[in-house]
C-alpha cells in the first residue's frame, strides 16, 4: 500500500515511517519497552523496532488457521527487520489514518502514535465477555498506540505510565461519548487494544514518577487523548459535532426503533423527515443528554426510578418540536416505568 517513507522524527532521532501497510519506528537509542504485543511483549530492553500493522481481509482469513506471532515474525523477516528485536501491534485501521501527537515540557517529550476504530468493537470494562479463552483466540486490535518517551524510566515507573496511558484512552472515548457495543455503558476502550511504551535508556533524565500528579503523567495523558481524538476522526469520522445529535445519543440505550414507529399515529415518513432536523437542535440534544443521565443514575442505583421518571417528564417540556418529545417519551416509558 505504501512505499518506505519517513513521516516523523523525534528529538531523540527515532524515525517513524510508512512501509507497505505498516508504520515502523526505528529506535536510535537503547529503549526499555513495555507492551501487550504477542511479539516480544512484556518488558524488554533489547528492542530496535516497534510497529503497527494493518491487516487486510486476506491476512485475517490467513490468521484463522495460523498463529499471530508466527505471522508477525514472517512480517519482520520479509521487511528485513530482526523479529527478535521487534515488537508490534495489529489493527484493521488504515495506516493513512494515523495520528502523531507530541507534547513537551522542559526536558520532557512524549510522542503518541495512534490508530483507532471504535464502531464495532467498543466495550466498557466489566461488560459481559465475548469469549472464554483456554487455547488462545485472535482478534485484530482497534485502538493501538506506540508511546515514545525521551526520558529514562525504571520498570515500576514504566508500568505506572502504562496505567496512565490506559486511563487516558478511556477519557478520550468518554469525551466523545462513544457507546459500548455490548451494553448501555460508555466505552472505556475496545476489546482488542494494543499499547507499546518505549522509554529512553540512554537518557540522563531519570524519572521516578509517571502518575497523574506528575508532569510526565500529564503530558502522557494529553498526548494519548489528543492522538486518539484525531485518529478516531480520521478512521470513523466521529467528532464532538457528529455526536451532537439526539439519535446518536439515544443509540447507547438500544431499543427496537421499528416498534416505536409502529406505535405512531402519524405519517412515518413525514415524522422521520422532521426528526432529522429536530435531532440537531441544541435544546433537544440537551434534554436527551439529561434524560439519559437520569437513566444512567437509575441503573447505578444513585437515583430512584420514580424520581428520575418525574424529572424526565418535566424535561420534555423543553423540547422544540414534537418529534423528539415523542421519541424520548418512548425511551422514558421503556427504561423508567
Amino acid at each position: 500500500m505504501y512505499g518506505k517513507r519517513l513521516i516523523f522524527k523525534t528529538s531523540t532521532q527515532d524515525e517513524v515511517y510508512y512501509l507497505k501497510d505498516s508504520i515502523f519506528i526505528r529506535f536510535n537509542h537503547k529503549r526499555k519497552c513495555l507492551s501487550n504485543s504477542v511479539l516480544n511483549g512484556g518488558i524488554r530492553d533489547n528492542l530496535e523496532f516497534a510497529f503497527n500493522h494493518h491487516l487486510s481481509q486476506k491476512n485475517i482469513d490467513y490468521l484463522e488457521n495460523h498463529d499471530l506471532r508466527d505471522y508477525l515474525v514472517s512480517l519482520c523477516e520479509g521487511l528485513d527487520f530482526n523479529p527478535q528485536k521487534s515488537s508490534g501491534l495489529v489493527t484493521l485501521a488504515l495506516m493513512k489514518n494515523l495520528s502523531i501527537v507530541s507534547k513537551r515540557y522542559n526536558q520532557l517529550e512524549v510522542t503518541a502514535i495512534t490508530t483507532a476504530g471504535v464502531r464495532v468493537n467498543a466495550v466498557c470494562a466489566g461488560d459481559d465477555a465475548g469469549f472464554y479463552e483456554e487455547n488462545g483466540e485472535f482478534k485484530p486490535g482497534t485502538i493501538n498506540t506506540i508511546l515514545l518517551l525521551n526520558s529514562k524510566l525504571d520498570d515500576n515507573v514504566l508500568a505506572e505510565a502504562f496505567i496512565v496511558a490506559s486511563e487516558a484512552k478511556s477519557v478520550a472515548l468518554n469525551n466523545l461519548k462513544i457507546p459500548s457495543q455490548f451494553s448501555n455503558h460508555f466505552a472505556t476502550g475496545t476489546g482488542t487494544d494494543g499499547l507499546i511504551i518505549a522509554s529512553n535508556n540512554e537518557s540522563d533524565n531519570i524519572i521516578t514518577n509517571a502518575g497523574k500528579h506528575s508532569k510526565l503523567g500529564e503530558i502522557i495523558a494529553k498526548s494519548i487523548i489528543e492522538s486518539i481524538h484525531v485518529a478516531i476522526k480520521k478512521q470513523v469520522w466521529i467528532t464532538p459535532h457528529s455526536q451532537s445529535n439526539v439519535l446518536v445519543l439515544l443509540n447507547r440505550y438500544k431499543l427496537d426503533i421499528n416498534q416505536f414507529y409502529d406505535s405512531l399515529n402519524q405519517d412515518k415518513y413525514d415524522f422521520i423527515s422532521r426528526l432529522k432536523n429536530d435531532s440537531k437542535i441544541q435544546e433537544n440534544i440537551a434534554v436527551t443528554s439529561s434524560i439519559l443521565n437520569l437513566i444512567d443514575d437509575v441503573e447505578k442505583g444513585i437515583i430512584k426510578k420514580e424520581i428520575a421518571h418525574g424529572l424526565s417528564c418535566k424535561l420534555l417540556s423543553y423540547c422544540r418540536g414534537n418529534t423528539v418529545n415523542c421519541l424520548l417519551s418512548f425511551w422514558i416509558k421503556k427504561f423508567l416505568l
